[in-house]
C-alpha cells in the first residue's frame, strides 16, 4: 500500500525538505493546509504546483492520510501534532517539536493513548549525508567509543525575510529549544546515551538589541554517564559565507576522531558534506555527498510495521526534554 501524507503548516521552510524526501520514498501527498499566507507558501507552491490546498485543518485531517508533516509556528506545533495523532495520523514534525514542558507532556500522553508515532525531523542529522557516513563509521568502530561531541550550529539571520513570530520568545521557543535541539539529538545518538544532565546553559542577545525577544547566541554543556558534549548556536553567519551557516560536528572517540563540515569547507574543498577521519591508520578527507538519507525510508517502514528503526520514541522525547531543560536553565526558570 502506498504511504500517503498531508502537510500541515508552512510557516518554516523545512517543510520543503520534509515533503521532498517523503515524495522521494514514493509516498503520495494528498495536499496541504496552512493558516494565512506565510512566507514559505510561495516557494512551496512553486516546488509542488499540483498539490491541493485544504481550506481548513479539519478538512486536511479528514483526507485519510497515514502521516502528517507539521511545520507551523513552533509554539503551535504540539497542538497540531496532537490533533493529527487523535485523527489517526503518525506525525513527522519540524524541530522544535514543542516549546514547553507542558506541551511535551501532552504529546507523551497522546502517544500513549493513540499508539501513534511522533517523530521530529532533526534535519541537521537526517538531511545531511555526511552524518550518515559518520554514523556508519562510528558503528564500525572506526574511532572507538565516542566520549565527546562538539556541535556548532551557526545560522544566518536574514532579518528582512523573518516573520514577526521569529522575534517573539514565546512563539519560537528560545534559541536552545529551537536550534540546539539538533545538537542535543546528535550528542545522544553518537554517544549512545539514553539520558544526560544539562551542566551549563547560557543564552544572550549580543547583536540585536532592537529585538529584545530574540536570543541570538546560546551554548549548552551535557554530561551522560559515559560521555560529555558542548553545543554552540548563534545567528551571526556573515554575509560573505556562501550558505546559511558553517555547521560542524566533531566526534571524539577513544581511538580517533571525526569532523563533519556539513555545508561548506571555508578555504578548502568545494561543495558540501566533507568528512575528516583520523584514527590509528587513516588520516583522510572523504566526500560524503552520496552517503544517503535513510531516515525517511526508515520512517516509512516504521509507519507500515509499527517499528522504531528511524528513531526511538524515547530518544525523540528525551531530546526535547533536554532542550527545554537547557532553555529553562539558561533563563533561570523552572522547566
Amino acid at each position: 500500500m502506498t504511504l500517503s501524507f498531508v502537510a500541515l503548516g508552512l510557516d518554516h521552510r523545512h517543510i520543503y525538505g520534509m515533503t521532498e524526501n517523503m515524495l522521494a520514498q514514493g509516498a503520495r501527498c494528498l495536499g496541504f493546509w496552512t493558516e494565512g499566507d506565510p512566507q514559505p507558501l510561495e516557494g512551496y507552491i512553486k516546488r509542488f504546483p499540483d498539490l491541493h490546498r485544504f481550506d481548513t485543518l479539519d478538512a486536511a485531517l479528514a483526507a485519510g492520510a497515514d502521516l502528517a508533516l507539521v511545520s507551523n509556528i513552533p509554539a503551535d506545533r504540539a497542538a497540531v501534532a496532537i490533533r493529527a495523532m487523535q485523527a489517526g495520523h503518525d506525525v513527522m514534525t519540524d524541530k522544535p517539536g514543542c516549546t514547553s514542558m507542558d506541551q511535551l507532556n501532552a504529546i507523551k500522553a497522546c502517544v500513549a493513548e493513540t499508539g501513534r508515532i511522533w517523530s521530529i525531523n532533526f534535519s541537521e542529522r537526517f538531511e545531511v549525508p555526511c552524518v550518515t557516513l559518520a554514523d556508519m563509521l562510528v558503528r564500525d568502530g572506526a574511532i572507538g567509543r565516542v566520549v565527546h561531541t562538539t556541535g556548532l550550529g551557526p545560522h544566518r539571520l536574514n532579518r528582512p525575510t523573518r516573520p514577526d513570530w521569529f522575534f517573539q520568545r514565546k512563539r519560537y521557543g528560545g534559541v536552545l529549544t529551537d536550534i540546539a535541539s539538533h545538537q542535543i539529538d546528535q550528542f545522544l545518538h553518537f554517544t549512545g546515551s539514553t539520558d544526560a544532565q544539562v551542566t551549563m546553559a547560557h543564552v544572550a542577545n549580543h547583536a540585536n538589541g532592537s529585538e529584545p525577544g530574540l536570543q541570538d547566541f546560546g551554548e549548552v554543556a551535557l554530561q551522560s554517564d559515559h560521555a560529555s558534549g558542548y553545543i554552540r548556536v548563534d545567528w551571526y553567519t556573515p554575509d560573505a559565507l556562501p550558505n546559511w551557516g558553517d555547521g560542524r560536528l566533531t566526534l571524539l572517540g577513544t581511538e580517533g576522531y571525526i569532523e563533519l563540515r556539513k555545508y561548506v569547507d571555508v578555504g578548502g574543498r568545494a561543495g558540501t558534506d566533507h568528512l575528516l577521519l583520523v584514527n590509528g591508520d587513516r588520516c583522510e578527507a572523504m566526500d560524503a555527498r552520496e552517503a544517503g538519507l535513510p531516515y525517511f525510508a526508515r520512517l516509512a517502514h516504521d509507519i507500515a510495521h509499527r517499528t522504531e528503526t528511524a528513531m526511538s520514541q524515547a530518544h525523540c522525547f528525551k531530546v526535547m526534554e533536554l532542550a527545554l531543560r537547557a532553555q529553562a536553565m539558561a533563563e533561570g526558570a523552572s522547566p
